[in-house]
């Protein structure tokens, strides 16, 4: 292995390519900061690419008085709606109360706060309904009783980070995946730091270490030999289940449980419904998770508690599990501990800075890198000021998703339909660069599986740091679930054959 030096200092090193580092790098890049990203392996390779994939203020948090956090997300909400409408959009949840081991009036109360607490515009309130007079209750085994039916957000989570880390790139970051920070040292005023990817090692230098390693937070503050350490990070694993669809209609359910936890169904790539997610203390070193026994029977038996017929573990399609990084505020059950965030800012006068992150949910990623730069502006005065709020992620200039699709249908009538509408959705407005001249589908080049093109792939590796068939399949879309046999093996063969570099700014 070689090695390589470079004298440039930049203004951030940014560890870690999840949602919370992407922001940042995209933030403090809009601001006119020089910015370097790595990430150890692909971006939103863990925890951001294995939510339950909600834009949502978090209906449950109101019970442990997590007031400010919830209506932070409420107003982020249709905010994020607006800058990315293509991954984004919004989805009704059907509450039961026929199994509530709530009273009706507590939930109506809090729905009341959830609708009125973070100043909602565009989604519909609540609404009061009775199963037994609505589609709402097809397929409940209780098909009569109340039931409230209220607003969120869905959200694509993984490409939502991967378009904060291209928009930050075409701001001027670099972005590094699949390179480790080694170690980190001050050095009078800033950091001298060693990063690593398959075939070079090389030292830079920052002003500011930014520790945004999600599950491996604490892992970075270990390579840093005079890190304070002075906060705690809390390790719970979230698992899901995607089964066939287990209902009609474009609605989601938030199920109760007797042990008052909730369980989500949710309509998932058409064909599916994703069922989520548990709350399991994770007590070894962060890793890759995968769902555990007792989580599939616990996710089974609320779904089969409500819902006509027996669903079975020969049923799962798919499962994936995500370790959630959470500031350790010692609450008693996992279910409890804080879904907030904290930003712990570790400077002095001689003292180079490193700002950490502990917490966080999708929701709030934009508002956590405002207020992440906020605290960095002192060492910053040249910075510019906040700009995120409202501004388009990469495929988002769009005024309505439906009426883009019409035009695009409408001036590519030589390509499918269905082709057009996936494609919209994963790109939005950037999908036309992906198409170029495009009319037909023999001009996109080799099928690599269920409509797969070259021409998709050769975007993905050129734009989005795509690297490997699993990064392709699993996170820059869920074609995985649609695809014929064989076609990773295809996709491996022919990103092994057609290498191309690792993509930066606009060019």
């Amino acid at each position: 292995m070689r090695n390589d030096a470079t004298d440039d200092m930049i203004d951030l090193l940014v560890v870690g390519g999840g949602i919370n580092g992407a922001g940042i790098a995209r933030d403090a890049a809009g601001r006119g900061l020089s910015v370097l990203l790595v990430e150890k392996d692909d971006l939103a390779a863990h925890t951001s690419s294995a939510s339950t994939k909600l834009i949502h203020g978090g209906l449950r948090y109101l019970e442990y008085g997590e007031f400010r956090l919830v209506r932070e997300a409420l107003i982020e909400r249709e905010r994020l709606w607006g800058m990315a409408p293509h991954i984004i959009w919004p989805l009704r949840f059907v509450l039961p109360q026929t199994q509530s081991p709530r009273p009706a009036w507590i939930v109506r109360l809090g729905l009341f706060l959830y609708d009125h607490l973070g100043g909602r515009k565009k989604l519909p309130g609540t609404e009061t309904v009775d199963l037994g007079r609505t589609p709402y209750g097809q397929g409940l085994k209780q098909a009569k009783g109340k039931a409230f039916v209220y607003s969120d957000c869905w959200v694509e989570d993984s490409r939502l980070t991967v378009l904060n880390a291209r928009d930050a790139a075409d701001l001027g970051a670099e972005i590094r995946t699949r390179t480790r920070l080694v170690d980190a040292r001050r050095a009078g005023a800033g950091w001298i730091a060693t990063i690593e990817d398959e075939e070079v090692a090389r030292e830079v230098t920052a002003r500011v270490l930014v520790n945004a390693a999600g599950p491996w937070v604490a892992d970075v503050l270990g390579r840093v030999p005079d890190a304070a350490v002075d906060r705690g990070v809390r390790l719970i694993k979230g698992s899901h289940l995607v089964v066939p669809r287990l209902y009609e209609g474009d609605h989601a359910f938030m199920l109760q449980n007797p042990d008052r936890r909730i369980v989500f169904t949710i309509p998932y790539e058409g064909r599916f419904t994703l069922i989520g997610t548990t709350d399991e203390p994770w007590e070894g070193a962060p890793g890759r998770a995968t769902i555990g026994p007792g989580e599939t029977r616990y996710l089974l038996e609320t779904v089969n508690r409500y819902f006509a017929g027996e669903l079975g573990e020969s049923d799962i399609v798919w499962s994936y599990a995500g370790i959630r990084p959470l500031y350790d505020d010692k609450a008693g059950s996992a279910a409890a501990v804080t879904r907030d965030y904290v930003l712990d800012l570790d400077a002095g006068e001689d003292r180079a800075p490193m700002l950490s992150i502990f917490g966080g949910k999708i929701t709030t990623y934009r508002k956590l890198a405002e207020h992440a730069l906020e605290e960095l502006t002192r060492f910053f005065p040249e910075a510019k000021p906040a700009w995120t709020a409202g501004a388009a992620l990469p495929g988002g200039d769009m005024a309505d998703f439906d009426t883009f699709v019409d035009r695009l249908t409408a001036a590519r009538p030589g390509l499918p339909e269905a082709l057009l509408r996936r494609l919209a959705r994963a790109y939005g407005t950037c999908v036309d660069r992906l198409l170029g001249a495009a009319g037909t589908v023999a001009d996109l080049g080799e099928d690599l599986g269920g409509g797969l093109s070259a021409r998709e792939v050769d975007y993905l590796r050129e734009r989005e740091w795509a690297r490997t068939a699993e990064d392709i399949l699993y996170r820059r879309s869920k074609l995985g679930l649609h695809v014929p046999k064989g076609t990773a093996e295809r996709l491996t063969a022919y990103l092994a054959a057609h290498p191309v570099a690792q993509p930066q700014a606009v060019g």
